[in-house]
């Protein structure tokens, strides 16, 4: 639901430290950008399909070649092997990628409960984890790699376009999943094209304009 007062929209779990910290991330592509962004923090990025939305969130997740720093905590990315910060900060790209033929092989066992508990929140049949892939609609698909991305308890997620395929009940559910663990101190970096969205789940709001963040 979205909040009437700007000051009314900072998490309750901020703290001084910020839960992730990005000096003048570039490339060719995009940026610099910076950026703070607290823990149970959600901040929207708008701009113009090609403005390097996407740039900046393959940044961040150590994907493309780049300059700049990141920070998660006190600890600076150079410092961190890439899969650690990779399991730390998850990347979900608008048409996400899939190594194995069903969505079930992606998870453990152990993954279970968590996995049929978020489907049910998702609207979504637990018959789909045995489907082939490849044979699942786009919005499918988005909400189980939604659901691959939470498992590992990420401290950042950064969604590319999460609810692009989805009807309006669907992204209602997403956006409400993801509130919930929000609550829990997640943080997020969403991109998206929808302004009434990014009203609805975001504390602060960006535009990528000339390669580079304006706040809105």
């Amino acid at each position: 639901m979205p909040l009437d007062r700007e000051q009314d929209k900072k998490p309750q779990n901020a703290t001084q430290v910020p839960l992730l910290r990005l000096q003048a991330l570039q490339s060719s592509h995009g940026g610099p950008f910076s950026l703070e962004l607290a823990a149970g923090e959600c901040v929207a990025i708008l701009g113009a399909s090609g403005s390097g939305k996407s740039v900046l969130l393959r940044m961040v997740a150590d994907l493309d070649p780049h300059a700049g720093k990141a920070y998660l905590g006190n600890q600076v990315r150079d410092a961190m092997p890439a899969p650690e910060w990779r399991r730390k900060l998850v990347y979900q790209a608008a048409e996400p990628a899939w190594w194995e033929p069903t969505a079930a092989a992606h998870f453990s066992d152990a993954d279970g409960p968590l996995v049929r508990e978020m489907l049910g929140q998702l609207g979504l049949d637990t018959v789909l984890l045995d489907s082939d892939v490849t044979r699942l609609s786009t919005g499918q698909r988005q909400r189980l790699a939604l659901v691959r991305s939470l498992v590992g308890r990420p401290q950042v997620l950064l969604l590319d376009e999460p609810t692009a395929a989805l009807d309006q009940s669907s992204i209602l559910a997403v956006e409400h999943l993801l509130r919930s663990r929000m609550e829990e101190g997640l943080a997020i970096i969403w991109v998206t094209h929808s302004e009434e969205q990014a009203g609805r789940v975001s504390t602060r709001r960006f535009e990528i304009r000339n390669k580079s963040l304006h706040p809105l």
